[in-house]
């Protein structure tokens, strides 16, 4: 078994910052890419970043220069930290993860979510 958890979510003022966390814990062999989603209500899970196992990254357009997602590997663990916080970034937060759990056997595994809102 296989679970991410994350923590770090909240209320914050227009401007301000969070960090998200997100641990994986379980049977693991090994983590390829780890990334953050959301959704906000009404809308669509969107993706906000990712990162490989080698530390490349990427984006949405909307947090780019704002958000900036990290890893260490050696705890299974994937952050967000997220500065300048806008409003339109409230919105459920979710982690991802492919996690093989063999040499031949992977999957891809989602964390419950943490409430991120942005409101002064």
């Amino acid at each position: 078994q296989v679970q991410l958890v994350e923590s770090g979510g909240g209320l914050v003022q227009p401007g301000g910052s969070l960090r998200l966390s997100c641990a994986a814990s379980g049977r693991i062999f090994s983590i390829n890419a780890m990334r953050w989603y959301r959704q906000a209500p009404g809308k669509q899970r969107e993706l906000v970043a990712g990162v490989t196992s080698v530390g490349i990254t990427n984006y949405a357009d909307s947090v780019k220069g704002r958000f900036t997602i990290s890893r260490d590997n050696a705890k299974n663990t994937v952050f967000l930290q997220m500065n300048s916080l806008k409003p339109e970034d409230t919105a459920v937060y979710y982690c991802n993860a492919q996690i093989r759990t063999t040499a031949v056997s992977r999957g891809d595994y989602w964390g419950q979510g943490t409430q991120v809102t942005v409101s002064s």
